[in-house]
């Protein structure tokens, strides 16, 4: 996934606004079971909203990078964590059809935590409560070593970073009252216990 990022790409307000974007995108209903990191896919340039109760982490990382998307190139927060646990979740996401618009709403992790692994999220927006354990700020992203790693080489459509650019990484990750906005994640593998998913006419929010 190594390839050269667009210019403009606002490194230091990733560090210190996108760095908990991990937390959110656990939500989402897809798993990928690739090993490190999913298989490269054409992001589609649909945002999603997903909201979560908790999340507990395990390796975690973080840089900034871009996701070339059918709408053009976004500037995302890639966080990737080893392992995960979390606790009441919800995504929502509404597609504009000839018809109107459609909403999809996944609910899941209430009475038993989901749980991922090696989990990769792109986002751009992130409000929550944090707590990092054992945290490295200004190291190299080519050079982590507590989280998964930055995604493999060779993938052009996510992830694009500068080698030896800004990263950050940590031991143990805690968020609470998470409400993120994300283009795409992948993971390893996705629990999701007592999933519910709706589809109806209309907008669809957490």
């Amino acid at each position: 996934m190594k390839s050269q990022t667009r210019g403009g790409t606002r490194w230091r307000r990733f560090a210190v606004v996108m760095v908990p974007s991990v937390a959110a995108t656990a939500a989402i209903g897809v798993a990928i079971a690739q090993g490190a990191l999913a298989a490269s896919f054409s992001v589609s340039g649909q945002q999603f909203q997903v909201k979560a109760e908790s999340l507990h982490g395990w390796g975690f990382v973080q840089y900034g990078a871009i996701d070339k998307t059918k709408k053009g190139d976004k500037p995302v927060a890639v966080v990737g964590i080893n392992t995960a646990k979390i606790t009441k979740l919800c995504q929502a996401v509404t597609v504009p059809t000839p018809f109107g618009e459609v909403g999809m709403k996944l609910e899941a992790g209430s009475d038993k935590q989901v749980e991922a692994t090696k989990l990769y999220i792109d986002a751009d927006d992130l409000k929550a409560n944090a707590k990092f354990t054992n945290v490295d700020i200004g190291v190299s992203v080519s050079d982590t070593s507590k989280g998964p790693g930055p995604a493999k080489p060779g993938d052009d459509n996510r992830g694009a970073y500068v080698p030896g650019s800004f990263a950050q990484q940590a031991d143990e990750v805690e968020f609470t009252d998470v409400d993120q906005r994300a283009w795409a994640t992948s993971a390893g593998t996705f629990t999701l216990p007592g999933l519910h998913m709706g589809v109806s006419m209309g907008a669809a929010k957490c």
